[in-house]
């Protein structure tokens, strides 16, 4: 029974990340011609109040910018957006072609529609923009902060793909996400993309345990016209969700990346750090690593309350980069960004959630200048 339960849960999780409506408890169906439609979305309210520097973004999401050297920050803050909220379209035709579409208000800074999920699927090849394949959720916590912890399995974001699925193997071709250190900042680094990224992963459940494993390859380079360098860049990760009891389950990520620290999670100033540099002396393009860990666990208490307790953190190897361009160069880069995220989860009825979140985030930069903040959360959520 425990074993059925696990299995029926990771793969309705799977579903809803792959069709854009995770969070989602249910939708509007109908029949349109001979196409079988569902509308679904939510409205959420997102509250912050911090109790240290001010780290809120849009959907009051914790910041890791500026949070180095906070000591002297003003303290005491609260604010409250609902950019979270979302709406999206699934029409599946009667040839088995399925269509979704789905935004939020998350654009431009926000309070602007943004476009999260746009593609098609059939007989298990996927076109368009949704999660990257280089993504899971098998590994992560539940928070209430939108955009989590740091060290979470790969890009934890959507990218434009084709992507072919059979069984539980995944590969794909998708739109390559990379950054340079640039040692002089009034001349810029003419980035070029000659391939796309090339992912494989695999996701199942044996047992009580769920897992997902994937490995991502791309290529980092530049084009001055008079020079063109390149280097390859790889990134990977394992997580797994185990089913103690009934009640609790235990969950995790370890992730590592040489090149590639774009898919590192949260591993720069929100997110990814740079990828690689370029060696003044040589004009070689030289990578960058970096590696993550998250660890947490999920108690659901009955009733419809759950508490969630996770850890995660991020570290990247500015070394080299630090030799090759100077101690001033990469200073304030994020050497190491973790945070500790704990909520309370209550759903007073079916399709409401609210709960309150007590976060407490650390960044220390490559000059060892270090800071970091206390934060709490509450989240109102309406789906339909």
């Amino acid at each position: 029974m425990q074993s059925n339960k696990l299995r029926m849960a990771i793969r309705a999780t799977a579903a809803a990340a792959v069709l854009g409506v995770a969070g989602q408890a249910g939708a509007v169906s109908f029949t349109a011609g001979d196409y079988d439609m569902a509308v679904y979305g939510y409205a959420r309210l997102n509250a912050s109040y911090d109790i240290d520097s001010d780290q809120a973004l849009s959907t009051r999401s914790g910041s890791y910018a500026g949070l180095a050297g906070n000591d002297d920050a003003a303290e005491g803050h609260f604010g409250a957006d609902a950019f979270q909220s979302r709406i999206g379209v699934k029409a599946t035709s009667p040839e088995g072609v399925m269509v979704n579409v789905e935004g939020d208000f998350r654009g431009s800074g926000g309070g602007s529609l943004r476009l999260r999920h746009a593609y098609g699927s059939y007989m298990g090849i996927l076109a368009g923009q949704t999660w990257s394949n280089f993504t899971s959720f098998v590994g992560n916590t539940s928070t209430l902060d939108f955009d989590s912890l740091p060290g979470n399995a790969g890009l934890q974001s959507r990218s434009t793909q084709l992507r072919y699925t059979t069984g539980p193997l995944s590969f794909s071709l998708e739109q390559p996400s990379s950054s340079f250190v640039n040692d002089d900042p009034l001349v810029t680094i003419p980035e070029k993309d000659s391939l796309p990224a090339l992912t494989a992963r695999l996701e199942d459940s044996a047992g009580g345990l769920a897992y997902s494993a994937a490995v991502l390859a791309h290529q980092v380079g530049y084009d001055t016209g008079d020079e063109d360098e390149s280097s390859f860049g790889f990134g990977t990760f394992l997580s797994a969700k185990m089913s103690v009891t009934d009640m609790i389950t235990i969950q995790g990520n370890v992730s590592y990346s040489d090149g590639a620290n774009s898919y590192l999670y949260r591993s720069g100033d929100n997110f990814g750090a740079a990828s690689a540099y370029v060696d003044p002396a040589s004009g070689d393009v030289e990578t960058i690593s970096g590696y993550g860990a998250t660890i947490g666990t999920g108690i659901n208490l009955g009733g419809g309350r759950s508490i969630n307790i996770g850890y995660g953190m991020v570290e990247v190897d500015w070394d080299d980069a630090e030799d090759d361009l100077g101690a001033a160069v990469v200073a304030d880069e994020s050497e190491t960004n973790s945070a500790v995220m704990a909520n309370y989860k209550w759903s007073p009825v079916k399709n409401v959630m609210m709960g309150v979140e007590y976060q407490f985030l650390s960044r220390e930069n490559v000059d060892g200048t270090d800071g970091d903040a206390s934060r709490i959360l509450f989240a109102s959520q309406y789906n339909f």
